[in-house]
């Protein structure tokens, strides 16, 4: 995963703890813009969240953040 999409994933699972506590559900498309402008982007988090990781619809945010920080 580049960078700059690391980089947002881990600010929104920390924005969205914040203001929602430690056991917030997050999907991947929290990620992206409402509107598909970078479908490269899409495919990237898609594959990282569903192909990579096989993960479900909605996760923990902090679990995220986790598997994010292990890959670093």
């Amino acid at each position: 995963m580049r960078e700059s999409l690391r980089k947002k994933v881990i600010e929104i699972c920390q924005k969205k703890i914040a203001q929602k506590g430690e056991g917030v559900g997050v999907s991947f498309y929290a990620f992206l813009a409402n509107k598909n402008d970078d479908p490269e982007l899409l495919m990237e988090a898609a594959t990282w969240w569903i192909k990579t990781h096989e993960l479900n619809h909605f996760e923990k945010a902090q679990k995220i953040i986790s598997l994010i920080r292990a890959e670093e």
